[in-house]
Formats: C-alpha cells, sequence, structure tokens
C-alpha cells in the first residue's frame, strides 16, 4: 500500500474522513442523479478502491437514491460526501482538503451533461475582490468553514 494520506470531510467538519494508499479512478458524473445529489451540473468522485478508509469525526447520513445505491451527506451543513454502490465507495472529490490531490480522469454520464457545460471556460471571469461595490462587504465576511486540514475538535471553543 503507499503511503499516500488523502484526508476530508463537510463544510462544518461535523464529519471528516481519511484515505490512506493510493485511492481508485476519479471521475465526474454528468447523470441527471448525480446532477441533484450535488446540486450542480456534475458530480466529481474518487473511488476508495484497494485504500484504507475510515471516517475520523463522525459519520454521515445516507439517502438511498437507487435500488443500487445510497449517497451520504453531513446532515449539518449539507455537504455531499460519498456514493456508496455495489462497486464500492466513493467520496466527493470536492470534500477532500486538496481535492486537486484526486483529480477525475474520466467524465461519466455525459448523456445528460446540460447543454451550457461546455461554455462554462468561456465565460467572463472576475476575482472575487474585483468587485468594487462588493469589497467592503467581503471584507467584513467571517468563514465558519472549516479549514482544509484535520483538527483536534471542532468548531474552535471561541465559537462553540
Amino acid at each position: 500500500m503507499s503511503d499516500e494520506i488523502h484526508s476530508g470531510g463537510c463544510q462544518c467538519g461535523a464529519v471528516r474522513f481519511r484515505l490512506t494508499g493510493a485511492p481508485g479512478t476519479s471521475s465526474v458524473c454528468y447523470c441527471r442523479m448525480c446532477q441533484k445529489a450535488s446540486a450542480s451540473h456534475a458530480l466529481a468522485l474518487v473511488s476508495v478502491g484497494d485504500a484504507g478508509f475510515e471516517w475520523t469525526r463522525g459519520q454521515p447520513s445516507w439517502f438511498q437514491s437507487s435500488n443500487a445505491a445510497r449517497r451520504g451527506f453531513c446532515e449539518k451543513c449539507g455537504t455531499p460526501l460519498a456514493y456508496d454502490a455495489p462497486d464500492g465507495l466513493a467520496l466527493s472529490v470536492l470534500a477532500f482538503d486538496d481535492p486537486d490531490s484526486v483529480a477525475p480522469t474520466i467524465a461519466y454520464g455525459t448523456e445528460a451533461k446540460r447543454i451550457w457545460c461546455d461554455g462554462i471556460p468561456a465565460l467572463p471571469e472576475r476575482h472575487t475582490l474585483d468587485d468594487a461595490e462588493a469589497v467592503a462587504f467581503l471584507k467584513t465576511l467571517v468563514s465558519y468553514q472549516h479549514p482544509d486540514h484535520d483538527t483536534e475538535a471542532w468548531p474552535p471553543e471561541d465559537r462553540a
């Protein structure tokens, strides 16, 4: 088994996980079920494969999305975390602390891809602070999102 360790979790930090070893296939799925489960145009998933896996804080809640699969999510913040089917467990790529380390290499369900998906890279781009009217507001924001690394406890005592 490889020395790779990949950790991740939900937005609020109530559920965390760790993958030890090389993960399996990482993919993007455009099927309608994955679109609805992620509230996005696609869902990026990486299979656990032969890696070791454990939930290190909390447990996901599960929704049986079909007769063959269930989807795990954080019951506190709603973050999609997992897809469990007969071929094994897969985890949401964007729930990883370093999503780029498990980047997708193939796309599935492309028959359901929204007609506007291929145009996304061509959309005009703006950096967050380029909106002069929003800068003052944006500077007042305090994130309560769990950081992209493991923590002993969450939330911090000064925010609990």
